[in-house]
């Protein structure tokens, strides 16, 4: 049986995924989420030159085509979607940047140990794998010193959300305790947790946390045409996308 999550990316690539693609990998400057907030504003990565990159959940790997751009040495892009990686791989042939692709689960990556200087996760891993297993693997495949960086829907965002692509309202809909994994029916499952409960895994896998950036809407900012689950008027008062970045401790891999 293939997975719901598969399936649902799948119908997201032909849908409009795979038409947006060669755009996204068209970028020079990286930007994060829903609306498009430059890096340059919220300094979120670490210098990538010279250094060996995983994206977990690459997708249409456009991430890590600006990650390529920016002087990294090596990027791998993981991803269990089939016709993800078939346009990735389209992509990759048209720019000429010299990615590699890797068809797997976030969980379950088969890369050596300690071969990563950074693991990154924009809206991949991050909100599409168990966190209880995918963490473990990004502490894993990274050197001593390396660092995660990754991008999820905020909390706030999904206990404001009355279900998936509703738009959040101002109201809470869902209790905090307990939260983890999220079934959409037919949109695949979804993995969110609570501040408390990140910054106890990711220092149980050896991670010192560095930094939590909620993203504000901009002011021009207007809601996304495919991701409707938050208007940019609800974005702009209250985050509804952070980006977490943390760094492996020498001694925990």
């Amino acid at each position: 049986m293939t997975h719901p999550n598969v399936e649902a990316w799948t119908r997201a690539n032909a849908a409009h995924t795979d038409a947006r693609a060669e755009a996204a990998w068209a970028k020079d400057e990286i930007d994060w989420g829903v609306w498009g907030v430059p890096e340059s504003e919220l300094n979120a990565l670490p210098d990538v030159a010279g250094k060996d990159v995983v994206e977990l959940g690459c997708g249409t790997a456009y991430f890590g085509a600006w990650l390529k751009k920016r002087g990294a040495a090596r990027v791998v892009g993981v991803d269990p979607t089939p016709a993800q990686l078939e346009t990735a791989r389209r992509c990759n042939e048209k720019f000429g940047l010299g990615l590699e692709f890797i068809e797997a689960f976030g969980e379950d990556v088969p890369l050596p140990d300690a071969s990563f200087d950074l693991v990154v996760s924009e809206y991949g891993a991050s909100i599409w794998a168990d966190p209880y297993k995918w963490i473990p693997e990004a502490a894993r495949l990274l050197r001593p010193g390396g660092e995660l960086v990754f991008l999820r829907n905020s909390t706030l965002v999904i206990l404001c959300s009355p279900e998936e692509d509703v738009p959040a309202v101002e109201t809470l809909q869902r209790p905090q305790f307990g939260m983890c994994r999220f079934e959409w029916p037919g949109e695949g499952v979804e993995y969110h947790l609570a501040h408390g409960d990140w910054i106890r895994l990711l220092r149980a896998n050896g991670f010192e946390i560095l930094d939590l950036i909620e993203i504000q809407a901009p002011a021009d900012a207007a809601t996304h045409e495919y991701y409707g689950y938050v208007s940019a008027e609800w974005a702009r008062q209250w985050p509804a996308e952070e980006i977490w970045r943390a760094r492996l401790q020498p001694g925990s891999s």
